[in-house]
């Protein structure tokens, strides 16, 4: 077909870009939807228990994931400043992923474990106070709010539908889980089982 043709026609232009990304699209994707390594997580991964979801959610309403990546990549700066680099069955019960875009902080895709919980609830209240230079806002109100139990409970029952392995007594159980917790508490969860499942030199 004659370049021109297509260079002065803004429809078949549009259309034949669309077939174009659509097949790179799927050569890209439906592999992948038949392989192992992508579709069943690794030793370790398991459903987030209430009150680590109820945590992950408070991190995704605040949009914690647009200012912090969750996801490591395979180069050498990288792998040494955060620690072994994301492999897909670490994610296979994230809905959605948190992998973002922009660091304006630190990547958290291994953050869990590397600092106190008395260290996140100081940093989340003031940030300031632990890392002077930091220009990450105060999230204070967390600490004066408590985690609806109901509400996790729904969230479990609606991942348990879309596959998650949660049993009926994990739902059953998720309001007396969290009962006397803040969205505080259920961050700071969430936040230190962060890249656990993925011991040292593992995932290779």
């Amino acid at each position: 077909m004659n370049h021109e043709v297509v260079e002065k026609n803004v429809g078949l232009l549009a259309v034949l870009i669309a077939v174009v990304i659509s097949i790179g699209g799927l050569v890209q994707i439906v592999p992948l939807m038949f392989s192992a390594k992508v579709t069943q997580p690794i030793q370790g991964v398991t459903p987030y228990p209430p009150l680590a979801l109820a945590g992950r959610d408070v991190y995704v309403r605040e949009g914690c994931y647009l200012c912090h990546t969750q996801m490591i990549r395979p180069f050498r700066a990288e792998t040494e400043r955060y620690g072994h680099y994301s492999v897909a069955g670490e994610f296979v019960y994230d809905r959605p992923f948190q992998w973002g875009s922009k660091r304006t902080g630190p990547d958290l895709a291994r953050v869990g474990g590397r600092y106190s919980d008395d260290w996140h609830r100081v940093h989340l209240l003031n940030p300031r106070d632990v890392v002077p230079e930091s220009n990450m806002p105060a999230f204070a109100w967390l600490e004066k709010k408590a985690v609806d139990g109901a509400a996790v409970q729904r969230h479990m029952r609606a991942l348990k539908r879309l596959g998650d392995p949660y049993t009926d007594a994990d739902v059953q159980g998720a309001p007396a889980a969290v009962a006397g917790k803040t969205e505080l508490d259920a961050l700071i969860v969430y936040l230190q089982g962060l890249g656990k499942a993925l011991p040292p030199g593992a995932g290779r």
